[in-house]
């Protein structure tokens, strides 16, 4: 993954399904895009906002982290 693009905090919360059309959250410092997935229509999922780090939110999921190997992974969070 050191190949990947970095993005700042003050990016990825561009990529909230409002601001650009790209839908992206991090996690553990990885950056996925969740644009196409129905759960993330405009940005939101269940109680959790897109264009943040989750990792801190994942302990309240009924899932666990696996569930982002189905997400294309975009850029990295400094």
């Amino acid at each position: 993954m050191s190949e990947l693009p970095i993005y700042t905090k003050s990016q990825l919360a561009l990529r909230n399904g409002q601001d650009k059309p790209e839908i992206w959250v991090a996690l553990k410092g990885v950056i996925y895009d969740v644009t196409e997935r129905r759960l993330w229509q405009n940005g939101k999922h269940y109680e959790h906002w897109a264009g943040q780090d989750l990792t801190d939110e994942l302990a309240d999921a009924p899932h666990t982290e696996t569930v982002f190997e189905k997400f294309k992974v975009v850029g990295s969070l400094r």
